[in-house]
């Protein structure tokens, strides 16, 4: 047993520096590459101050490129954090953080909001109102998830009433698109491809301090989410309250996913598969170790896949969530032929 952990441990601090360093050079990259392209030597001008900070370089580097970079690591490192945190409670290998109807909730929101006569008047807040929609929809979808966790003790129950809240949602939504005008129908769609693009700092700053805020709490139930792993009755040995934490697991895992998706729209893939990778990479179920992995390896994905999006077709973008899934795909089922992992 001791053996175990001991090599347990030897891959964690080997590969949490490797994701780490990876997640600053793709980073990098993306700090060269886009529309216009900057080399080093202008980077470094308009960090000193050498380049006025009014010129064209200097913003697209300063309010565009670095906002962006950090949201996308920021924002794929708590997607995936919330997709672990469902597949414990779930104890369902394929679920997602959307699986609840945040998602869909989102959509809804902005949908009546892009696509209906609710819009008139406040086409000039754009795009914050689309922000405060897509935060109150996936809010009260997960105030609802919440109130029916806090009634229920199914699990699987709870799973289906989340099911069955995003088809409601979904077909709501695609009741508003069929009487919606092409271009309003454009601009929504781009919407839900989801998008990293248009960050601006005071965005950012809110990302990190919410998101950080409940990634330190999930962190610090690290040890209670370890023994759930090994059934309730041992949970609840070791003193854990089952219904009060499913229903903390629930909290957290919304929060996360309803706050990346309020600023930057439905991002796929990333919540159901980069826990897979890491359990895969790491060869371990240890939360403690899994969470600040799927944090690294969350942000460097995304940070891949929208360096991707924004530069293959330059200046076109492609769809985010399309590129997540065509990149990261592959890689899952490479690492589970690979190594016979089973889920």
């Amino acid at each position: 047993m001791n053996q175990i952990v001991v090599k347990e441990n030897k891959r964690y601090m080997y590969f949490l520096p490797v994701f780490l360093v990876l997640a600053l050079a793709v980073a990098s990259i993306n700090l060269f590459n886009g529309a216009i392209d900057l080399d080093l030597e202008k980077i470094m001008s308009i960090i000193t101050g050498g380049v006025p900070s009014d010129s064209p370089e200097s913003f697209i580097l300063l309010n565009i490129r670095i906002p962006r970079i950090v949201a996308s690591l920021m924002g794929g490192g708590l997607l995936a954090v919330s997709g672990l945190l469902m597949q414990i409670c779930f104890r369902n290998p394929i679920v997602g953080p959307y699986i609840l109807g945040i998602s869909s909730g989102a959509t809804l929101s902005v949908g009546i909001v892009m696509l209906s006569t609710l819009s008139l008047g406040f086409a000039g807040i754009s795009p914050y109102m689309t922000v405060f929609a897509s935060f109150a929809g996936a809010f009260t979808v997960m105030m609802v998830i919440i109130g029916v966790a806090a009634r229920m003790r199914n699990i699987i129950s709870l799973l289906l009433i989340g099911i069955m809240l995003g088809y409601i949602t979904s077909a709501v939504t695609s009741i508003l698109v069929a009487f919606a005008n092409a271009q309003k129908i454009k601009g929504f769609i781009l919407w839900g491809n989801g998008s990293f693009s248009g960050f601006t700092w005071s965005e950012v700053n809110i990302l990190l301090a919410l998101g950080g805020v409940i990634l330190v709490v999930t962190f610090l139930f690290s040890k209670p989410l370890n023994a759930f792993l090994l059934g309730e009755e041992y949970a609840q040995s070791m003193g854990v309250n089952i219904k009060r934490f499913r229903l903390g697991i629930v909290l957290f895992a919304c929060a996360l996913a309803a706050l990346v998706t309020a600023f930057a729209g439905p991002i796929g893939f990333i919540g159901m598969a980069v826990p897979h990778m890491s359990r895969i990479l790491l060869r371990t179920q240890n939360n403690r170790v899994l969470i600040p992995s799927c944090m690294l390896l969350g942000g460097l994905i995304t940070c891949i896949c929208d360096l991707i999006a924004r530069t293959v077709f330059s200046p076109a973008e492609l769809p985010l969530s399309s590129i997540t899934a065509i990149f990261g795909a592959p890689v899952v089922i490479a690492l589970l032929l690979k190594r016979r992992y089973s889920l």
